[in-house]
């Protein structure tokens, strides 16, 4: 458990956890996808935001994994909570193509949309597209499901008079990405690929899409946020390609890292808190918005520019 740090600007530290973060915060009335929620802070996000009133669609690869976890927030924690499960494999644009229509055809409202699951440092691997599976699972299918959802989360924020809000789950880890920032022209370069590299590429992006999605709602008078979120140093099934390091860095973690709890608080927060109201196109840590963590790159806002015509090209099925 993380036992360092001062409370900043917004009252709270690296200790808070995402229960503490959202006391006295009711979210009845609000509906929220989270992605990757059968794990790890997906499904600590899951738990506190139900906690608090909002009903969540779990956002699972795993379905029948999905469900057990749904059934243990029911019965073990919130007996009344709102949670149902939908089939998402981020890998997929198709898969992706299809929840999304499914979600709009059950009438779905949506206020907040959590842009959680990843994966960490796998070896080369090329997602169901042909694309690098890092790239493709983090950030080209979110970015694919944001557009897709977000004439959703218009007519949801107009008719329900309540902000809207996109959360991108990045990581401090978007400074591993390479001197460019975005290798445009070697996304699948099997023989130039470095998993850390390609993961902080992909963190990196998630920081610019938030960025330059931030600045397209402001421009078109949309009442939605987007921001982006560290949930600082954590160990979850994340660190699953390497094995051999997970169990010691699960062992010295009981002391040094962050919990659970502790780990999705960020994420909570920037998603209920009434601080947040009107805050867009922020990088956030330790439930505070960091103003010293992020690299140059993640504030350019042509390279932001780039990646997201770029994230187009790739998901237009034309």
């Amino acid at each position: 458990m993380w036992i360092f740090g001062r409370k900043g600007a917004s009252g709270f530290s690296a200790c808070s956890t995402a229960e503490e973060v959202t006391q006295g915060i009711d979210g009845t009335g609000l509906t929220a996808i989270v992605t990757g929620a059968s794990s790890g802070i997906g499904t600590e996000t899951t738990h506190v935001l139900a906690l608090r009133g909002v009903h969540v669609i779990m956002a699972v690869r795993d379905m029948e994994n999905g469900k057990k976890i749904k059934e243990n927030i029911l019965k073990a924690i919130i007996p009344n909570a709102k949670i149902d499960c939908m089939e998402l494999d981020l890998s997929s644009m198709e898969s992706i193509r299809k929840f999304a229509s499914e979600y709009d055809s059950a009438g779905h409202p949506l206020n907040l949309l959590i842009n959680n699951a990843g994966v960490m440092i796998p070896p080369f691997t090329l997602s169901q597209d042909k694309i690098e599976l890092q790239f493709a699972v983090n950030h080209l299918g979110h970015f694919l499901l944001t557009n897709l959802l977000l004439e959703n989360m218009k007519n949801t924020a107009k008719k329900s008079k309540k902000e809207g809000r996109i959360i991108n789950v990045a990581s401090a880890a978007h400074d591993f990405a390479s001197v460019e920032g975005i290798c445009f022209d070697k996304i699948n370069d099997k023989e130039s690929y470095n998993r850390l590299h390609a993961y902080g590429q992909s963190k990196l992006a998630n920081i610019l899409h938030a960025n330059e999605l931030a600045k397209r709602l402001k421009e078109e008078g949309v009442d939605i946020t987007a921001n982006s979120v560290h949930p600082g140093p954590i160990a979850t099934n994340i660190m699953r390609y390497f094995n051999h390091l997970a169990g010691i860095v699960n062992w010295i973690g009981r002391y040094v890292l962050k919990n659970i709890a502790q780990g999705a608080a960020t994420t909570c927060y920037v998603a209920l808190h009434p601080q947040v109201k009107g805050v867009s196109g922020e990088y956030f840590s330790d439930n505070n918005i960091a103003t010293t963590t992020t690299t140059s790159l993640a504030k350019d806002s042509e390279l932001a520019k780039k990646l997201w015509e770029f994230s187009l090209s790739l998901t237009n099925p034309n």
